[in-house]
């Protein structure tokens, strides 16, 4: 059994028609009577049709097995091994032989001499008694070596059938793709993309770039080299990748349209270069075929433009129904009316059906073919042009030239196909120009040619492009952000309006009405004895109240005391009543504000024992105190259950699969297994549970279990250990799951990499390698750990079919702020912010985020903060503090990149506003909306800075003699801030000294350190300053700040 190429087995029986040969008298099988299909062992055979035949029905490809499908009854012989395997996957539905109209099954083992004879007879006795007994349908091309074939082969020869090769038809029944195959032909297209598009196009650019000689063998090499590593494979399982063929790349006259040829060991002729590469994923093939032009001519321009007009109507063409003859013939025509001096230069066929083998010799796109198209087929469509003339070439290998594109397609019914493999293939996409475009001007044509026989002239044009990327990086940032401002108004009001019809559902508050009708009052002596009762079934406290039983549910109940005082005791009970101070979880709980309220009642029984009494009557107030007490607490204990299961979804429920074959867990080897971090502390140590269809499940050392579903999961991150002390995977879920009594919406499996213990006693050496050792140790650890989850990963997706993808924080990305109290690293993904090495965790989903605002954000100081608003504007905004300036401008590039609207100011109080714009959205956005956050300096900010320098211009008219003081004194005080206008400097000086005087500090100096005689002085010299009038140069012995003061 070929484990390798092993996929999910389908059920035989859904595979199988309730008559596999179909009804007596149809032509769709020849007429044959019996089916035999015998699959032998050739590691040479890489496609035949028995084999194919197999792995459709199968999963698996099974050697040495003869299948012998008979009208009534199907036969199957093989080891013991494959007929274990075999029971399995044909009673995987419908139980017993017939069931939903399939013939019997019969499996034979088959026995370990090679004579087998009785089983043969069994064989040779089905197949005469199927319908005539005489025409058996065979694959008549597969020609399998071996002893027990050539036996097999010998005995059905001697019985002297008539064959009938049936390849055509079993093939035409394939061709149709069920939805679980065309997702692994997806998945095949998109691995055969992405190897094109990250290794080969960027290699054959890095070779023509350095100008490297390589031979297309050495390059066709390295194309099967690159799917073994894993960053070319889009995620899939790098076992179950494979080649069709070895890639075939050509260039420099020497060119062969066809599938069959390989890469000849010529150098690469940096001119059309094509390229074909075909790639396997679970059985299942794909194809791309692509041209790489370098420095093309405009005619090979034109002809590869009318190449992909070619494919493009070729795609109009197919379509659910349409004969494979009448699609060539569409293409044909188009070449006739536009271009038939191509007609001889265009490849014989144009492509072909694709599915577990490469290649459909019986679907091919030809003028003979008669077969029609079916919804759900697969087809490699290639279009080519050969033998193609360069006229401006000078060397052998520039003169002839091919063209050769191709994809692979599904056929719809309606519409043109669908293209899987998704590489553009347009002339700017695949031509790679290295001359100047101005050459085309005769006066430039010897200047160009000089630059580039010197190399510069796409170097400088790319350095001069890239420089003035580097100067508008801002401006085109801000640029970006001035139209998320417009979008993000347009969107939020159209959101609100769209909300504005949804009619908020509130919750209706549990009535805590103690007894529906009189009736349902107990009838307890305590009652009759005026008496204080407490009824837990109801849990009702019945009071006496002037002479009359009255109930009191305990939810009205705000608290109780008891005190003694002499010769009584005292049991005070206060309600809930309107002015009374609520507490946090009791919210409005009066239907009826207007109602006579009771705020509190007083109760008194004495201690003294009565005559002829056995208790003193105070004990009914202590047990009164103590149930009231415990009914108390059990009340709110169950309200606080209730509402933290509000809002809880009901999860499917998980299947755990029991097959003890897959026993890996996160857990992989590692001393200290997973923790789960549901909450907070204590922490649970456990294991999670391989992952099954559906979820999987984590069990702790307790006992207790949590189960986490797929679908479930908003966010799933791994966060590797590098640079950490834990490996963790984090679950931020859509719904929040009970566990311990408490609702939980993150969810983490994290295991400790730090935790080394090493014993001493065992490394008795002249040299102390005990660090050495832990350090080895911690880093082989680390190793495991990251292989370990990493399966685990894999294995999640894979069952998931990509839709549940891990994301890895981008570390270099990161930030420290402190969302909570402590301050963290903020790490973005590629959909949300967050910290999973902290606890409580913070994540932050990008797509529900309306805008970021930063606040504080101001030269003189270190940190800033950001606040996040939601789209959802009655959810609180969230606040991560003390974020370093430092940050600034890498967090405005990554949210610019994400498409987030931005702003910064000093302090918006957020908070606040968010809920008047909650209150009034419409006068909100009819008032500009948000754009009252962007700062004044974008756009407004000269018109503003010009509009106060006019107004203090009118107000303020210096001499010119003045004017220049000025200035010079303004330049030495204020160097520093030379980056801002002369305006502005004016403006910042004249508020500095309208501020504290610095003057007046300067003095105090002055009269602490200069003796008692020079006071008087100095006091009249300060009073003679002051009155000196301002702008007038009026200058203190010591230099010092300007003391220039406007009026």
């Amino acid at each position: 059994m070929n484990g390798g190429k092993a996929r999910n087995p389908p059920s035989l029986r859904g595979r199988l028609r309730p008559n596999p040969l179909g009804k007596k008298g149809e032509e769709e099988y020849g007429g044959v009577d019996a089916i035999v299909v015998a699959v032998g062992v050739d590691e040479e055979i890489v496609y035949a049709k028995s084999t194919a035949l197999q792995t459709w029905l199968f999963g698996y490809e099974l050697t040495d097995t003869i299948m012998v499908f008979c009208e009534e009854k199907i036969l199957f012989m093989a080891s013991k091994k494959k007929v274990e395997f075999l029971k399995q996957v044909a009673h995987g539905k419908g139980g017993g032989g017939g069931a939903n109209g399939v013939p019997a099954i019969t499996l034979l083992v088959r026995e370990k001499n090679e004579s087998n004879k009785a089983n043969f007879e069994k064989m040779i006795d089905a197949l005469k008694g199927s319908r005539g007994g005489k025409r058996l349908g065979v694959f008549g091309k597969d020609k399998f070596p071996g002893d027990f074939m050539k036996s097999w082969n010998d005995c059905l020869g001697r019985e002297g059938f008539e064959k009938v090769d049936i390849s055509a038809v079993v093939a035409y029944t394939m061709a149709a793709k069920e939805d679980g195959e065309l997702n692994l032909m997806r998945k095949a297209a998109a691995v055969t993309s992405e190897v094109f598009t990250k290794f080969f196009k960027e290699r054959v650019m890095e070779i023509v770039d350095a100008d490297e000689k390589v031979r297309h063998s050495k390059l066709a090499e390295s194309v099967e080299k690159a799917i073994e590593e894993k960053k070319y494979l889009a995620g899939a399982d790098p076992s179950a990748v494979e080649m069709c063929y070895p890639p075939i790349i050509q260039s420099g006259g020497n060119y062969n349209l066809k599938f069959s040829v390989v890469s000849d060991k010529n150098h690469m002729h940096f001119g059309a270069i094509t390229c074909a590469m075909g790639i396997r994923y679970k059985s299942y093939c794909s194809n791309l075929v692509r041209t790489l032009m370098v420095d093309p001519p405009q005619e090979m321009q034109d002809h590869y433009a009318f190449l992909l007009h070619l494919q493009e109507e070729m795609l109009k063409e197919m379509r659910h129904g349409a004969k494979l003859c009448d699609v060539y013939g569409a293409v044909m025509d188009v070449v006739k009316k536009q271009k038939p001096e191509l007609l001889s230069k265009i490849t014989k066929n144009l492509g072909f059906a694709m599915g577990i083998e490469f290649r459909e010799g019986s679907l091919v796109i030809n003028s003979k073919n008669q077969h029609r198209l079916k919804k759900g087929m697969v087809f490699s469509i290639n279009v080519g042009f050969s033998d193609l003339t360069n006229k401006e070439g000078k060397k052998p290998e520039e003169r002839t030239y091919a063209m050769f594109i191709g994809d692979t397609v599904l056929v719809d019914e309606e519409g043109p196909a669908t293209v899987l493999t998704a590489v553009k293939k347009k002339v700017k996409n695949v031509g790679i120009f290295l001359k100047n475009e101005d050459e085309e001007e005769e006066e430039e044509e010897e200047k160009d040619e000089a630059e580039d026989l010197l190399g510069r002239s796409s170097r400088a044009a790319l350095l001069t492009e890239r420089t003035r990327n580097e100067l508008t990086a801002e401006e085109k940032r801000r640029a970006h952000q001035k139209e998320l401002a417009a979008q993000l108004n347009e969107e939020a009001r159209r959101r609100l309006t769209e909300q504005k019809g949804e009619q908020q559902i509130q919750k209706a508050r549990k009535s805590n009405v103690s007894y529906k009708n009189p009736a349902l009052m107990p009838k307890e002596p305590h009652i009759r004895q005026m008496k204080i009762y407490i009824d837990k079934k109801y849990e009702t406290v019945i009071m006496p109240v002037f002479g009359i039983a009255t109930p009191f549910h305990i939810a009205t109940i705000k608290n109780i005391s008891m005190s003694v005082e002499g010769d009584y005791t005292y049991l005070r009970i206060n309600f809930y009543c309107p002015g009374s101070a609520l507490g946090r979880n009791e919210g409005n709980i009066f239907p009826n504000p207007e109602a006579t309220f009771v705020k509190e009642i007083t109760y008194r029984a004495s201690n003294m024992k009565t005559p002829g009494e056995q208790t003193v009557p105070a004990v009914n107030l202590q047990n009164a105190f103590r149930i009231i007490k415990e009914v108390q607490k059990r009340y709110k204990t169950r309200e606080a259950e209730e509402k933290e299961k509000e809002g809880i979804v009901k999860q499917d429920s998980l299947v755990i699969n029991l097959n003890r074959s897959n026993p890996s867990t996160v857990r992989g080897g590692a001393p200290a297994p997973p923790k789960f971090g549901g909450g907070a502390p204590p922490k649970w140590r456990g294991v999670v549970s391989p992952p099954q269809k559906k979820g999987f499940r984590f069990t702790s050392v307790r006992g207790d279990k949590v189960d986490i579903l797929y679908n479930n999961i908003k966010h799933a991150v791994f966060q590797p250990c590098d640079g950490e002390m834990i490996i963790v995977l984090h679950f931020h879920l859509k719904n929040a799951i009970m566990f311990g009594k408490k609702r939980h919406t993150d969810v983490q499996f994290y295991t400790e990499v730090g935790e080394i213990t090493t014993d001493l006693g065992k490394h008795q050496h002249m040299h102390d390698r005990d660090d050495l050792y832990a350090e080895q140790m911690e880093r082989e650890m680390r190793h495991k750990l990251k292989t370990a989850f990493k399966n685990f990963i894999e294995k999640v997706e894979a069952l998931t079919k990509e839709e549940l993808e891990f994301e890895v924080p981008f570390r270099e990305l990161g930030f420290n702020g402190a969302p909570y109290r402590s301050t963290c690293l903020l790490q973005p993904t590629s959909s949300a912010l967050v910290n999973c090495t902290e606890w409580p965790p913070f994540v932050v989903t990008l797509d529900e985020v309306e805008l970021i605002h930063f606040e504080r954000v101001q030269f003189h100081l270190k940190n800033f903060d950001m606040v996040i608003v939601y789209k959802d504007y009655g959810k609180k905004v969230t606040m991560i503090n003390a974020i370093p300036v430092a940050s600034l401008d890498p967090i405005k590039e990554w949210l610019n990149s994400c498409d987030l609207k931005y702003t910064e100011g000093v302090q918006s109080q957020l908070t606040k506003i968010m809920k008047t714009i909650v209150d009034d959205p419409e006068g909100f956005f009819e008032q500009g909306g948000w754009s009252f956050l962007e700062p004044e300096g974008e756009g407004s900010d000269a018109e503003v800075g010009e509009s106060e320098s006019e107004m203090e211009d009118e107000t303020f008219n210096p001499s010119e003699e003045d004017y220049e003081e000025e200035e010079e004194d303004s330049d030495e005080d204020y160097s520093s801030e030379a980056e801002e206008s002369e305006y502005s400097k004016e403006s910042l000086g004249s508020e500095e000294e309208s501020g504290k005087d610095w003057d007046e500090l300067e003095e105090e100096a002055r009269k602490a350190d200069r003796e008692s005689q020079y006071e008087e002085e100095e006091e009249h010299g300060r009073g003679r300053k002051r009155k000196a009038p301002a702008g007038r140069g009026a200058h203190p012995r010591n230099p010092g700040p300007p003391k220039k003061k406007r009026k």
